[in-house]
């Protein structure tokens, strides 16, 4: 391990040297990137650095005890030794998964779409609760987040919303939420106290950018409409919104969040851009799924993936099996359990495919 190890290390020296060359910092586009691998083989170096103390107190611990010239010195030995090999199998399995080769999708910020499905204004009001539940984590983990376009529900909540998330490797965690969510309570509307089930569609897109996915505007119609719901005085009065018609694919996407047409035109372009993107994306995921025979990013948009359940106060997401009964946190913003869960099934089947490389 540590020859792999020292092959990532000149690597990382490497790209120490040239995130301070003049010419990189300049090319502000070859300067981030190499910056986040920096960043990344740091993570590794780190490790790196601890791996080579702990094999060099075992290395010494084993000459002490060959020795056995002290027995007080022999004794600290046996427990140098014993906790450095303890400490040794879990710090490996740590370097095995940082070695395997990031999806450089992870490190993308989102365009997160969140629609009603079957359940009427129900399903609406779920919707507005997905859409408060992800802020609240993203709130929770530093990221920003920015409504780009929405749909009020008629009794609350939202037909569909369309909103930004930015941080750091955002696709990477939050991709696991795309799919088909259901809840499973009585609604505000119903007078006999009958359960029913609504269900809400979650799409996660990678932001994609300008060098990710060309456009001809020959292939876009860009329509300007009066923007509708709050907003103040320009409301319905200037044309201000924007639709925008991918005329080969018929893929929509609208902005009427701001003031300024440009601004909404910009976002406007940046979802369909990402749509674009999310399509070749989903074409190599179900590929890879295909291959990886992975229950956790099957590629499938449609599949039911979670329930929450409000009589029993539970969460289960159908994935992995995993059911917690932890209801009003989870829907307040408390799905890192989830994730770290629906990660470590995705780290396991990686470790799995890379054993023979490792």
């Amino acid at each position: 391990m540590l020859d792999k190890l020292n092959i990532v290390k000149q690597r990382f020296d490497e790209v120490s040297d040239l995130i301070i060359q003049p010419d990189i910092i300049a090319d502000q586009k070859r300067y981030v990137q190499l910056n986040k691998e920096y960043k990344d083989l740091k993570k590794l170096m780190d490790k790196r650095d601890l791996y080579v103390r702990l094999q060099d107190r075992i290395a010494e611990a084993e000459e002490i005890l060959a020795d056995g010239s002290d027995a007080e010195m022999v004794e600290m030995a046996k427990l140098q030794l014993d906790e450095s090999r303890e400490a040794l199998p879990p710090l490996e399995e740590e370097i095995k998964l940082l070695l395997i080769p990031k999806d450089p999708e992870d490190a993308k910020d989102v365009v997160m779409e969140i629609r009603a499905g079957t359940g009427g204004d129900e399903a609406s009001i779920f919707a507005g609760d997905l859409f408060r539940m992800y802020t609240k984590y993203c709130e929770s983990k530093g990221w920003r987040t920015n409504v780009i376009d929405l749909s009020e529900g008629t009794s609350g909540g939202f037909k569909e919303i369309h909103f930004e998330v930015s941080g750091e490797d955002v696709y990477g965690t939050l991709k696991f939420e795309a799919g088909v969510h259901r809840v499973q309570r009585v609604p505000q509307t119903e007078t006999q106290g009958r359960v029913h089930t609504s269900a809400a569609t979650v799409m996660v897109l990678p932001e994609a950018e300008d060098f990710d996915v060309q456009i001809d505007p020959k292939d876009v119609r860009i329509d300007y409409f009066c923007s509708s719901g709050p907003g103040g005085q320009s409301v319905n009065t200037t044309y201000s919104a924007v639709r925008l018609t991918h005329i080969p694919t018929g893929l929509v996407a609208q902005c009427q969040d701001e003031k300024s047409q440009h601004k909404n035109k910009d976002k406007a372009f940046k979802v369909l851009r990402s749509r674009l993107y999310d399509m070749e994306l989903a074409k190599k995921q179900e590929e890879d799924a295909a291959k990886r025979n992975s229950q956790v990013s099957s590629g499938d948009r449609s599949a039911k993936i979670r329930t929450y359940n409000y009589p029993q106060g539970r969460v289960t997401d159908h994935r992995i099996g995993l059911t917690l009964y932890d209801l009003q946190n989870i829907i307040n913003g408390d799905i890192q359990r989830i994730l770290d869960e629906l990660m470590l099934v995705e780290n396991t089947e990686k470790l799995k495919e890379a054993s023979e490389i490792l």
